[in-house]
């Protein structure tokens, strides 16, 4: 996957996460899909960020790996 596909992708997900927000069904039935799509994001953009830095100091950005979800959620704690 490289820059563009990830941005791309973050934008489907990005476009998704709205449609779900703006349904009027009753909030929980769409909760669990958007926490998912929530963990997508933070994958996707975590992975980006690895990309760039990667880049950015000469090493392959094809190198960087998407993290699990629990390791990109928690990574403050």
């Amino acid at each position: 996957m490289n820059d563009q596909d990830i941005v791309q992708h973050i934008s489907t997900l990005v476009e998704e996460e709205q449609q779900l927000r703006k349904d009027t069904a009753p909030a929980g039935n769409h909760a669990d899909r958007i926490r998912k799509i929530e963990e997508q994001l933070d994958q996707c953009w975590d992975l980006l960020r690895q990309r760039r830095a990667k880049r950015e100091f000469g090493d392959n950005p094809d190198e960087a790996k998407p993290r699990d979800v629990g390791t990109v959620e928690n990574y403050l704690n």
